[in-house]
């Protein structure tokens, strides 16, 4: 499975296209605001001669669903969703005028991803991962054979997503981290919704919000 990472939108969202031998690509979190985002993740599908078959969301976030519209217009997709995040995707647009950075046109979604329910483009196959805490419906997507985790915003480099936002639980993002990510592997390379990636035993070993003392320098 190949993997190409974009960062998007005042927010410095990371936006991701995979695909594999078949050319068939799913994209998660289209974070492309401006016309010329849009047309730099339009121009790299088409270069490489992709078939976008999946539009996938980690969460509803709106630096996260910037782009949806646009994927959905250009290629025919419906964005994918858990069901506990229909309240944060319906509420977006409303949430974007409060930031100034308005939202339009945001199609309907499928509230069809499920906990350990697997989703497929080509011969490449992503498990779903439900990790809320950062948002009442985040989730991850794993592939099991590249040792690869697309985290959202539950996990960054040294960091965790911010837990203050409606729906957002600072306990229980720390369960999902603890309960479904730490145990995919060492060697598994985490991609997040922000920043750069990073391996799961480096936050084992170093990230202060998974030991309570270094967090506070103890």
């Amino acid at each position: 499975m190949n993997l190409q990472s974009f960062t998007f939108n005042p927010f410095s969202e990371n936006t991701y296209v995979l695909w594999d031998e078949t050319m068939q690509c799913a994209i998660v979190d289209p974070g492309c605001y401006t016309h010329s985002e849009q047309q730099e993740l339009q121009n790299f599908i088409e270069n490489n001669e992709l078939a976008p078959v999946l539009l996938l969301q980690t969460h509803a976030h709106i630096d996260h669903v910037f782009g949806t519209a646009f994927v959905c217009r250009t290629w025919g997709l419906k964005p994918l969703l858990h069901r506990n995040e229909k309240l944060v995707y319906d509420s977006a647009t409303i949430v974007g005028m409060q930031y100034g950075v308005p939202i339009t046109d945001l199609p309907k979604a499928d509230y069809i991803l499920e906990e350990e329910k697997n989703v497929s483009f080509g011969h490449s196959t992503l498990q779903v991962l439900f990790t809320p805490g950062h948002s009442p419906g985040s989730v991850c997507f794993f592939n099991e054979k590249d040792r690869v985790v697309l985290a959202g915003d539950v996990l960054f480099l040294g960091s965790i997503g911010r837990t203050d936002l409606p729906g957002g639980d600072y306990q229980t993002l720390i369960n999902s981290i603890k309960t479904k990510l730490l145990p995919l592997g060492d060697e598994v390379t985490v991609y997040s919704g922000h920043g750069p990636k990073t391996k799961i035993v480096f936050e084992k070993l170093h990230n202060p919000f998974l030991n309570e003392s270094r967090r506070y320098g103890e």
